[in-house]
């Protein structure tokens, strides 16, 4: 008998996890998890709230509280689900370069020119340079977990932090298309001079050559600049929350809906997942948040249908997790987490049960 079957048949999911044990309290080590979860708690250039560095703590924390006898996915636990342990470097250099990019937003939001400021030009050129430096460190911890057989994913951070996994992902796929969950477009060239801004994550995945395709869902703030980017490529089909929410007031159902949005994505397919795509009860505390949103269950039928479709799933993030005073927004984080894990495996075609019907 292996020992990931031993530890299987020794191990009580309808019990509490084990509180030495990895996320969810499952027992398995990286090499017996069939996924791993790349955490990157990394936050630099976000210019209104704060936290999202802290989300893969807080849904780690959590996730010892999640049952693990998921409904649709009642035997996933056993695949393995593993978090990788992130350098310590990333969450000290996100603080310290945070620090730095704050003065330069102030001065932006007071309309200075940063070019006259030789410090603060100085400043933010160490910021660009340190993101690219974590994009090719997280491109790297990526692909060393793909080239040993797991599903990975990212576990953010800011909506920043899953280019590098594009990047990995690039690697190994010649087209793959993004399902992007988000309230906003993040199709700013550079935000506040940021080359790798939370809010241009899209616009510099757009940029890869093997990113053919990315469908936003639940789009309800963008700017001109992002309209722009959307009109003059052919990259990005765009489902705003009021142009979905019209069509379903107007008697088209949310499963013709789905249809659809997945009917427009490639064959392959990374899903991009940053909370504030959900309505604001369900994260609380996140940076950027905006009236409307998704609830939970529209966002996970939508993931639903996706891995019984006949695209595959090459990869996915989640992202802008941020706590609070209390455990509700990692608890949000944990489940949707969970969710995701169980739509990655099922459309790769391995063994997660048969749904619960009652």
């Amino acid at each position: 008998m292996s020992t990931k079957q031993s530890k299987i048949d020794n191990f009580d999911p309808s019990q509490p996890g084990l509180a030495d044990a990895n996320i969810y309290g499952l027992p398995f080590t990286a090499e017996e998890s069939e996924i791993i979860i790349v955490p990157v708690p990394w936050e630099v250039t976000v210019s209104y709230g704060a936290g999202a560095s802290e989300g893969p703590e807080a849904i780690f924390n959590a996730s010892f509280q999640i049952d693990l006898l998921h409904q649709e996915f009642p035997e996933l636990w056993k695949l393995g689900i593993y978090v990788d342990e992130a350098p310590e470097s990333w969450s000290t250099l996100s603080e310290k370069y945070k620090g730095l990019a704050q003065p330069i937003i102030e001065a932006l939001e007071n309309g200075e020119d940063i070019e006259t400021f030789p410090t603060l030009q100085s400043d933010l050129d160490k910021i660009n340079k340190a993101c690219k430096t974590l994009n090719e460190e997280v491109k790297a911890k990526v692909l060393y977990w793909q080239n040993k057989g797991k599903r990975v994913i990212l576990l953010g951070g800011d909506h920043s932090t899953p280019l590098g996994y594009y990047q990995a992902l690039a690697e190994n796929n010649k087209e793959f298309g993004i399902l992007h969950f988000d309230a906003h477009m993040d199709l700013r060239k550079a935000y506040e001079g940021f080359t790798y801004s939370h809010a241009s994550i899209m616009y510099n995945a757009i940029q890869l050559p093997e990113v053919s395709k990315i469908v936003q869902v639940g789009i309800r703030d963008f700017c001109e600049q992002e309209v722009e980017v959307v009109k003059s490529s052919n990259k990005v089909i765009v489902h705003t929350d009021a142009d979905l929410k019209t069509a379903q007031f107007e008697g088209k159902t949310w499963k013709q809906q789905c249809d659809e949005i997945i009917n427009e994505l490639p064959e392959n397919v990374c899903v991009s997942f940053d909370i504030d795509a959900l309505y604001r009860w369900y994260c609380p505390n996140t940076g950027t948040p905006v009236p409307g949103g998704l609830s939970y269950e529209q966002a996970t039928y939508l993931l639903n249908q996706l891995a019984v479709s006949n695209k595959n799933i090459i990869g996915m993030d989640l992202v802008e997790v941020a706590p609070g005073e209390d455990d509700w927004d990692g608890n949000v984080g944990a489940r949707l987490l969970f969710h995701m894990c169980g739509v990655f495996a099922k459309n790769n075609k391995l063994n997660v049960g048969n749904r619960i019907n009652f």
